[in-house]
């Protein structure tokens, strides 16, 4: 089982650092990188791949640097970028036979691995069927199939479930969490709900550097006494919607129970309640900017 460790990377296109000296001892596990689009999780994850050079910082795998490993580290990677190639007039067989050949899975082993990968997607009925013919949640589920293909020991998920209705999502989670054994999983997103229940560690990443690191429990303990509940009328509820960072709000008869996030105490009368980890990623993303970052999509 590998091991991960990035010493000091960083990583700059001109005068934009995407990636500030950040640092990282990854093993076994299920790693859940949070941050808004534009935060750095990309690119950093494009460097673990080996895909871009760090301008700052080494990666070491079980003590090696990446790049001399080569070849040996490629064939210990499984990767699903955010927006994956395939071919729309390949079936779904056809192109997980042509990646398996791509990666060097041996022939001998190459179908039967095809279809291990088939029916752990949920795909064995729809194997003969052209890609272009998928749904976004099956084009999801083809391409966690080819990542595996080569029963990768470090597998590097961005921003797996964009775009899928939630029935995909579950599915795709428990996919995840089915894997989690003796494999190092990197999953980035900005859609909370992905890891909160299947990461053993949240890393939340904020404009190029990790600013907080630790389980749900440890991160969200965090946030103890910056989360408030509180009843109010509808005038005042837009006021208070205004004013802080509400992350919850749900009308209960002629009043509205407002759950805002906040480093004091909002108003007389609010509680404090326990922090959840969508709490925690308002509390520190409410004010970054959704746009995605140029620089970064330029590099895909």
């Amino acid at each position: 089982m590998p091991e991960l460790r990035l010493d000091r990377i960083t990583k700059q296109f001109k005068n934009k650092i995407a990636v500030d000296n950040v640092s990282l001892c990854l093993s076994e596990g299920v790693y859940g990188f949070l941050g808004a689009n534009g935060a750095g999780k990309t690119t950093l994850l494009r460097m673990v791949c080996g895909v871009l050079k760090p301008t700052a910082g080494e990666i070491r795998c079980n003590g090696t640097k990446i790049g001399k490993l080569d070849g040996d580290y490629r064939c210990l990677l499984g990767y699903l970028p955010q927006d994956f190639g395939y071919y729309p007039d390949f079936t779904a067989r056809r192109y997980l036979e042509y990646l398996a050949a791509c990666k060097a899975v041996p022939r001998d082993l190459a179908r039967e691995k095809v279809q291990e990968m088939l029916r752990l997607t949920g795909l064995s009925c729809d194997q003969r069927n052209k890609i272009k013919t998928f749904s976004g949640g099956m084009l999801r589920r083809l391409g966690i199939a080819q990542a595996l293909l080569n029963d990768p020991e470090i597998l590097i998920l961005d921003e797996p479930t964009s775009g899928l209705d939630p029935k995909e999502r579950i599915r795709f989670r428990n996919i995840i969490s089915s894997l989690s054994k003796g494999r190092i999983i990197i999953l980035s997103t900005h859609i909370v709900s992905d890891v909160e229940f299947i990461a053993d560690e949240i890393l939340l990443m904020k404009q190029g550097r990790i600013i907080e690191q630790g389980t749900v429990k440890e991160v969200t303990q965090n946030a103890d006494g910056k989360v408030w509940e509180y009843l109010a009328g509808p005038d005042e509820s837009l006021r208070l919607n205004e004013t802080f960072s509400v992350s919850n709000l749900k009308n209960e008869g002629d009043k509205v129970r407002l759950r805002i996030v906040s480093d004091t105490c909002p108003c007389d009368g609010a509680v404090p309640v326990r922090p959840g980890l969508e709490d925690v990623y308002l509390y520190h993303f409410e004010e970054v900017s959704e746009h995605v970052d140029h620089l970064e999509r330029r590099t895909l």
